[in-house]
């Protein structure tokens, strides 16, 4: 008997389809059993303790607290392993050592004083301004327009992922920054 190629794709299909049809039905039973979806998010991030810039692992449980912490396998860096920091990402975050209001020491003071985070933010934001307009040169000793200001330097480290540097660069270019550096670069 001749079988057209045609007929032999359409034997084929039939016969694989009823092959897998039945552990279709059969996964789809175990997946409603055992749900893939669990109460713990897990994302990706980068360690912030050192310039090497080790891959994590985070799960966090739904108020959003760290539960578990390790080494992403998938990282190029670190291939999963860890160093004893890192490993303590999830201590840091629930310390009691940790910072977690505003403390500010006035010029010639010897205490700390707790503030708002409104009023340190505006404080930044003054203070960034006033010295942008203190010693911003819009011309050269040679009168090239140059927009700049030397008295203001960014440092971005080695946590920032891309989007922060991208942010930070727009961000120290429009006020005219000319030192902009990264930490993997010192």
């Amino acid at each position: 008997m001749r079988v057209s190629r045609r007929e032999f794709l359409k034997a084929s299909g039939l016969t694989a389809g009823g092959l897998l049809l039945p552990t279709r039905f059969a996964a789809a039973a175990e997946a409603a059993r055992f749900p893939l979806h669990k109460a713990i998010g897990e994302g990706h991030t980068i360690c912030p303790y050192c310039s090497v810039g080790c891959g994590l692992l985070i799960a966090t449980d739904e108020s959003g607290h760290i539960s578990n912490s390790e080494g992403d396998p998938d990282h190029i860096i670190n291939r999963g392993g860890l160093d004893p920091k890192s490993v303590a990402v999830r201590q840091m975050s629930i310390s009691d050592l940790r910072l977690q209001k505003v403390k500010y020491r006035a010029a010639g003071s010897d205490k700390w004083e707790e503030k708002p985070w409104d009023w340190a933010i505006t404080e930044i934001a003054k203070r960034v301004k006033a010295t942008r307009d203190a010693t911003f040169e819009e011309k050269d000793a040679n009168g090239v327009t140059v927009n700049r200001t030397q008295a203001i330097a960014w440092l971005g480290g080695a946590a920032n992922n891309n989007e922060d540097c991208y942010v930070a660069s727009k961000l120290t270019r429009a006020l005219g920054l000319v030192y902009v550096e990264h930490q993997a670069r010192i």
